[in-house]
């Protein structure tokens, strides 16, 4: 019962910790992110994939215990996925195919994984460039949302 108790409190800081964090983030399309260093390997990531087209790489706070961040090279028109137009088609379709590529290279295919590509301020995006989240390893809950407790890398 205690334990239940400190699961809602804890629950409730984390959103109102995540409503107040993302009430001030705004979208300023082609700005410099973390992902532009992590893509020209300015910072230190653990890259799991790449092609000319895209970067795969491990979360540094990963939400399950396989949690990789897939994302384009290429920004222009793809700090959204609202902004996507038709001459993205085909760079999206390589992502998505990707994901699949990358979740047999790790292992999780078989048992089943999740991707969500959060958009825009209120979708919980917290990096100005479009990049897909492939989770898996663990019995996935539905709805999203519901509280997950961090995992540390569990994998080099």
């Amino acid at each position: 019962m205690i334990k239940n108790i400190f699961q809602k409190i804890k629950t409730s800081n984390i959103q109102k910790t995540i409503k107040l964090s993302h009430k001030s983030t705004k979208f300023f399309g082609n700005q410099e992110t973390i992902f532009d260093k992590i893509i020209r390997k300015e910072i230190p990531s653990k890259i799991v994939y790449e092609d000319d087209l895209c970067l795969a790489f491990r979360d540094i706070s990963p939400q399950a215990p396989t949690h990789i961040l897939l994302i384009p090279k290429k920004k222009e028109n793809l700090s959204q996925l609202q902004n996507a137009q038709e001459k993205d088609k085909e760079l999206l379709g390589h992502l998505m195919l990707k994901v699949g590529d990358i979740a047999r290279q790790e292992g999780i295919a078989e048992s089943g994984y999740r991707v969500v590509i959060n958009d825009g301020p209120n979708g919980q995006q917290s990096v100005d460039h479009v990049h897909l989240h492939i989770l898996g390893g663990i019995q996935m809950l539905w709805p999203p949302g519901c509280p997950a407790k961090s995992y540390s890398a569990t994998k080099n």
